[in-house]
């Protein structure tokens, strides 16, 4: 498999992270309503329903936004869910250009509102962004978070142009940041995102899978197990990578057998149980 394609099939489960943030972002910003639709696709067990009923939260989104100049909450909040569901559910690659180059833009606007250097994150020299990656602070945890995954998200769809891929260089410090200042994060997010990361390549190419195996174990921990999508990409990025099929059927079984209601979890669960089984279907012919 290409590193595009690695890339590609590491990181269309975990930008649903981004539905967690979501849920509490709009919340915030508009109200029971909002908070009411967010809770229930969070807790809903049929990925189907939310599939098709999506597009008319995201029309809300942009309604509320409008011509006018929108709070950072509300922008990240529509970048995420444009993100999430460009990733999870849109298969036309010209569509999913477009999705996430809006979630992208939406989510730098917010940051730049939030996080004034964040303006200039594609632009700075590299030694200067590093050196401002490290120095966020725990009030900069939403706006970097949301960046960091609107932008991983972008170069996903984009990963057949090498330029694209080449800012994972610059996503990767503000997630390290991240993990400094709150790994906990939307249900282990920074953790399971650098999980991925340091998967994407064999250790001869520069990839570090025990790394990432630290990380998906840490992000197991941290959510008690409960969030079944960190042991699906615990398989398929660190397992199948390092061709341990005992561990990679393990976790995967592990899923199949899981209850997948959990608050805030279930839809994620649900998606990560169709992921498994798909995953451990095609075992037998992977290794």
């Amino acid at each position: 498999m290409t590193t595009a394609a690695r890339w590609r099939c590491a990181t269309v489960v975990p930008v649903l992270f981004a539905l967690g943030g979501c849920a509490a972002l709009i919340g915030k910003v508009t109200g029971g309503l909002a908070t009411n639709l967010s809770n229930a696709i969070l807790n809903s067990n049929d990925p189907a329903v939310i599939r098709d009923g999506a597009p008319a939260y995201l029309i809300m989104l942009d309604a509320l936004i409008g011509e006018g100049d929108a709070s950072p909450d509300l922008l990240r909040a529509s970048a995420s869910l444009n993100s999430a569901y460009s990733t999870a559910f849109v298969t036309d690659e010209e569509r999913q250009r477009n999705f996430t180059n809006k979630a992208f833009r939406l989510a730098l606007r917010a940051a730049c509102a939030d996080v004034a250097w964040l303006c200039e994150a594609r632009t700075l020299p590299f030694d200067e962004f590093e050196r401002r990656a490290a120095a966020l602070t725990a009030r900069d945890v939403p706006a970097a978070y949301a960046l960091a995954t609107a932008w991983a998200g972008w170069i996903q769809a984009h990963s057949s142009d090498w330029n694209a891929v080449a800012d994972l260089g610059r996503v990767k410090p503000i997630m390290i940041r991240l993990l400094e200042l709150d790994e906990t994060y939307d249900n282990a997010g920074p953790r399971l995102y650098m999980g991925v990361f340091e998967t994407l390549l064999p250790p001869a190419l520069g990839g570090r899978p025990e790394d990432g195996r630290a990380h998906f174990e840490r992000a197991v921990e941290i959510t008690g197990g409960r969030h079944l999508l960190v042991k699906v990409f615990f398989a398929e990025s660190y397992a199948r990578l390092v061709y341990d099929k005992e561990l990679h059927d393990r976790l995967l079984r592990d899923v199949l057998a899981a209850d997948v209601a959990a608050p805030e979890l279930t839809l994620m669960n649900a998606i990560a149980q169709e992921q498994a089984r798909v995953l451990l279907e095609t075992s037998d012919d992977y290794f």
